[in-house]
């Protein structure tokens, strides 16, 4: 299969592509319309000027032929009676080296031409430039009368194409602004044609990140477009199971969960009277009830953590405006061994819109977190940058491997720290919970190397900002 994630499609986006598609076409086909209107009218306009002209050539040459017939005609009062067309002069020469003509010289004429009249027995013409202007020459060879002492004479006349030159800089300039506009209008068509093409997408892409953020509620809007209306019906309906099958799942979980509280009251209640009545106990029997108490209130925060998540993955977030910096001293407070914080980049008194309570849980989660497995936080950083807050707490444990920091925030997975159960560790579920209540809000989680270089992780949540206090 062709790869399409070239460097190419990279840089130019779908509706890049899609509007330059439609102005190159309208470029190409206006280009080429253009060139054959110009060139067609160019070309006729200047045959028709070459008829009209070749037309009164011929007959004023016949009147001047007339003329020959004298044996002593005035060349200059016969040229001054020859009607003139657009302009046209008349020159005529009566021998090798001499001229009649009321405004034309010799030199006005193509010597080309000359010699060619000179040489032929039919009429012949040439396009060229005098004193920077277009003209057309037309010349014949006349033939004198028998009484008549000339023996070389020639007839030229010269008409002006300035005119035509004149209106096809008009017509050119016409087509140009007609090309621009042609040309307008198919980056228009390919905006609109673009637009119509990707707003489903768009709406698609606008549903799918509600999707990611919780909203399982969200739909495409269906439009009226055999084409694209597959497309919306295929992803309504995939949305629509999957919203069902998360729903079924939170509210297994749930059922689960509270169907677990109760026996878990029974034994919690049972293990106080037990040891109320420590000293009845053997050794043996003691250090059971040790571990008994230790895995009940294991699993009690198991339940606990499952209600959460399930809760989490079901209902709406609430629009609260959160300050997280007293959020998280708030949360701080609560530990007995207290990391600093630091707030950077004017991050202080940083407005987050959501549930208070599962901010505050995902702080509190990444603050045990630390303290479980690497003796405790050792720093925590509140920084801000293009609208978002970013909260960061570090620690001196072992860190956590690359192939590990993806893996961490799903459920009941754990790290290499946490493979020990004599830790004390939880079923993983801590950071399930953080990266769940993060992303219900609009944000990410992640965890790195600490910014120092020194050993230990970095965890970072990063929310959208919407203001300061």
């Amino acid at each position: 299969m062709k790869n399409r994630s070239g460097p190419w499609h990279r840089r130019f986006p779908l509706r890049a592509r899609i509007i330059g598609a439609f102005t190159l076409g309208a470029i190409i086909a206006t280009l080429f319309l253009v060139i054959i209107t110009y060139g067609l009218s160019r070309e006729s306009m200047l045959r028709q000027r070459e008829a009209s002209s070749q037309q009164q050539f011929f007959a004023n040459a016949r009147q001047v032929q007339g003329a020959l017939r004298a044996e002593d005609p005035d060349f200059a009062l016969i040229l001054e009676s020859l009607p003139s067309l657009s302009g046209s002069r008349s020159i005529l020469r009566t021998s090798e080296n001499t001229w009649v003509s009321l405004s034309l010289a010799p030199s006005d004429l193509p010597p080309l031409l000359i010699d060619e009249v000179k040489n032929a027995s039919t009429a012949r013409q040439m396009r060229y430039r005098l004193e920077g202007e277009s003209q057309l020459a037309v010349g014949l060879r006349l033939r004198p009368s028998q009484i008549s002492t000339l023996t070389d004479v020639a007839y030229f006349e010269i008409t002006p194409l300035s005119e035509i030159e004149s209106t096809l800089e008009s017509l050119g300039l016409i087509l140009i602004l007609g090309a621009i506009t042609t040309v307008l209008i198919g980056a228009s068509a390919g905006l609109w044609a673009s637009g119509r093409v990707l707003s489903p997408l768009t709406d698609i892409s606008t549903v799918a990140q509600a999707l990611a953020k919780g909203q399982f509620a969200a739909r495409v809007e269906t439009i009226d477009d055999p084409d694209l209306m597959p497309i919306i019906k295929s992803f309504n309906d995939m949305a629509a199971t999957m919203e069902q099958r998360i729903a079924k799942d939170a509210r297994f979980a749930s059922d689960v969960s509270h169907e677990l509280r109760s026996p878990l009251m029974t034994l919690r209640a049972s293990i106080e009277v037990m040891q109320s009545r420590r000293i009845e106990l053997s050794e043996r029997a003691s250090q059971a009830l040790d571990l008994l108490a230790d895995d009940v209130n294991r699993f009690e925060k198991l339940v606990q953590d499952l209600l959460d998540l399930a809760r989490s993955n079901s209902g709406s977030i609430p629009s609260d405006l959160v300050n997280m910096t007293e959020l998280v001293e708030a949360t701080v407070a609560m530990f007995e061994e207290q990391p600093p914080i630091s707030i950077l980049d004017g991050a202080n008194n940083a407005l987050v819109i959501g549930d208070k309570r599962r901010l505050a849980q995902v702080i509190d989660n990444l603050l045990r977190n630390a303290e479980k497995y690497a003796n405790g936080a050792t720093l925590i950083e509140i920084t801000q940058s293009e609208g978002r807050v970013q909260i960061s707490v570090e620690d001196a444990g072992p860190g956590v491997s690359p192939s590990e920091r993806e893996l961490i925030f799903q459920a009941f997975t754990r790290g290499n720290a946490a493979k020990n159960r004599g830790t004390g560790a939880g079923a993983g579920l801590g950071l399930a919970l953080v990266d769940e209540h993060t992303r219900r809000h609009g944000g990410t989680a992640k965890v790195g190397n600490r910014r120092d270089g020194q050993r230990g992780a970095r965890f970072t949540i990063d929310l959208p900002m919407v203001g300061r206090r």
